[in-house]
């Protein structure tokens, strides 16, 4: 929850929340004047939170008091409804990504700027398996963050519209029935005109993931890896795992392996005939 700044605006509103029809207002407090002696980055976030509209907030609060019903009589911040909908409090509620609201009809996703979807698949993986688990786990911890960065100046709330669609329903036994399926469900959600933010899954869907987006692509696809390994060999213990998605991502033809960059290579790597593979992509841009 970002908190009100000093302003008649915000302290009216505030007021017209704290109140109940019972109590007199709030008497008016004067804003005290701290100091001017910001650096350029503080200067920056105090100027941009004094610009960011409430307009999704107020939203949010409204709608949890008409669906959640407004809080007991004891509750002195009217805000605050009887059952608990949106983002607060962080430790309640349905887990979806930063508590973005449900999208269960996926038909409709591109009504949203972003939408999220999980890729809960690990039977790509050669040695520690629980990935499957990690959409769950993501959307869990998200719940401690909020939409909005001081730092940044930005509130997602109020300049993106975003939604959480659930996972793919991935196939445990079948690494390319899987990778079908969740090639299909990112584009179709990139072909909706919404941004696709997927939550894996090991590795292995990368490839996947990439594929779906190149096919409703006009021009070509980049890819930007965070990772200690490079993810290029053709195969793994005869299959496309973990150790892949590049090497395949990369023979997608409106995905050119010069437009592969990445970050944080190093290390001990195993095998080595995934480093080869890797200098064999690059020859081949």
């Amino acid at each position: 929850m970002r908190a009100f700044h000093g302003g008649t605006k915000a302290r009216e509103t505030a007021k017209s929340w704290l109140c109940r029809p019972s109590q007199a207002p709030l008497p008016e407090v004067p804003v005290a004047h701290i100091h001017d002696n910001y650096g350029p980055e503080a200067r920056y976030a105090v100027e941009r939170e004094a610009e960011l509209p409430t307009t999704k907030w107020d939203e949010e609060v409204a709608r949890g008091l008409e669906l959640g019903l407004p809080g007991a009589d004891s509750i002195v911040d009217r805000r605050i409804p009887t059952f608990s909908r949106g983002e607060l409090p962080h430790f309640a509620g349905i887990n979806t990504f930063l508590k973005a609201p449900y999208l269960e009809d996926v038909r409709r996703c591109g009504e949203y700027d972003v939408a999220v979807l999980g890729a809960p698949f690990d039977g790509g993986t050669t040695y520690r398996s629980g990935t499957r688990f990690g959409p769950q786990g993501i959307r869990k911890i998200s719940a401690l963050y909020g939409p909005y960065s001081f730092e940044l100046g930005v509130d997602l709330r109020e300049s993106i519209t975003i939604a959480d669609l659930g996972d793919v329903f991935t196939i445990p036994a079948n690494i390319e029935k899987t990778f079908d399926q969740i090639s299909k469900a990112v584009g179709h959600v990139y072909a909706s005109g919404a941004f696709p933010v997927v939550l894996g899954g090991d590795h292995s869907i990368g490839y996947p993931t990439v594929r779906g987006v190149a096919e409703h692509l006009d021009g070509n696809l980049g890819i930007i890896h965070f990772d200690r390994h490079v993810d290029t060999q053709e195969t793994d213990l005869d299959e496309r795992m973990h150790t892949t998605p590049w090497f395949h991502a990369t023979d997608i033809p409106n995905v050119p392996p010069k437009n592969l960059v990445q970050i944080g290579i190093g290390g001990w790597q195993a095998p080595r005939p995934g480093s080869r593979s890797g200098a064999s992509a690059a020859r081949r841009s």
